[in-house]
């Protein structure tokens, strides 16, 4: 059976999997990259679901799934929120993280170690989230047909990834690993980062329609994130199944 599995990204992580909480570790980038990420995507769900009356909880009744879900970065702030989470990871050291982590924290989220294409899931889900995964698997067609399968008619997925360019080499390749050494040296492979329109074209091949598309560009100065319209280096897509 055809696999999105990259066995050698997957022992690259799973070697990081005791720094997934660990602010200050590892991980550093995504703790600083989640509250962007989080209003991002909490924007659109509202928009699309119309659930923006419950401020607290207004995520209630959604099945969302987190693929490449890790320890939970994302997993655990829309559980917050009210949502029926599944998280899955190809690593089963990051799942075991990610369980216990949540168990500390008192959240219930349904964690299985699986790769979209080997999971039997009955009922579909409302909202996809692929954040930063794209750029670590094998056969990436296939990786979007699994999740097209996965989700229900109208859902929204939201892919984040990074841009195959010179900007995207210089800040996060040299810059991100070898300069600040946010990253660890080899997280990233340049060569497997997607420009924008391949991947709308990928998306539009299995029939999503593109909502949004926003650049991601960190402000060294204020030391946070920001959405932009500069799609050069990071970038997230909103895409809706037809």
């Amino acid at each position: 059976m055809s696999t999105t599995i990259n066995k050698e990204e997957i022992q690259k992580f799973s070697k990081l999997a005791e720094e997934w909480w660990d602010v200050n570790g590892k991980f550093k980038p995504l703790h600083m990259f989640n509250p962007i990420r989080i209003q991002y995507i909490t924007e659109h769900i509202k928009k699309h679901f119309n659930n923006s009356k419950n401020e607290t909880n207004y995520l209630k009744n959604l099945n969302i799934l987190d693929i490449g879900c890790g320890g939970g970065l994302i997993s655990e702030p829309m559980a917050r929120l009210g949502a029926n989470v599944t998280g899955i990871d190809a690593s089963e050291k990051n799942i075991n993280i990610a369980q216990i982590h949540a168990r500390k924290s008192g959240l219930k989220i349904n964690y299985i170690h699986a790769s979209p294409e080997k999971l039997n899931e009955v009922e579909k889900f409302d909202v996809i989230l692929n954040l930063e995964v794209v750029e670590h698997v094998d056969n990436v067609n296939l990786y979007i047909n699994s999740c097209y399968k996965l989700l229900k008619k109208d859902g929204l997925m939201f892919t984040a990834t990074l841009n195959r360019s010179f900007a995207s080499y210089i800040k996060a390749i040299i810059g991100a690993e070898y300069v600040l050494r946010w990253l660890p040296k080899g997280t990233h492979d340049w060569n497997k980062f997607i420009k924008p329109e391949e991947l709308e074209n990928l998306l539009s091949k299995e029939k999503f329609s593109t909502i949004d598309i926003k650049g991601l560009s960190f402000n060294p100065f204020i030391f946070k994130w920001k959405r932009s319209s500069d799609l050069s280096v990071n970038y997230i897509i909103c895409s809706l199944k037809n």
